[in-house]
């Protein structure tokens, strides 16, 4: 992890079209932890890093993470897929 770098996991509420409730579409996501701080305080959207952008709300562990976002997060870190 870099210096000054943290994820945090958060939902996704997207849906895709005959989900009804969208569940089977809600994910974790990963994001700086910096900014998951002010999204709490003050609601400001946040970026996951596959993208996604919400304000956080929920609680997290409700959900499964996110695959993009876990795939993108074991790339940066060293003995990663991202390190040749």
């Amino acid at each position: 992890m870099s210096p000054g770098t943290e994820t945090i996991e958060r939902q996704d509420t997207r849906t895709q079209p005959g989900d009804g409730d969208g569940d089977r579409e809600r994910f974790s996501h990963y994001v700086p932890k910096e900014k998951l701080a002010d999204a709490m305080i003050n609601g400001t959207p946040v970026i996951a890093l596959c993208g996604k952008v919400w304000v956080p709300s929920r609680d997290p562990e409700r959900f499964p993470v996110c695959p993009e976002c876990k795939k993108k997060w074991e790339s940066m870190k060293p003995g990663g897929q991202g390190d040749a």
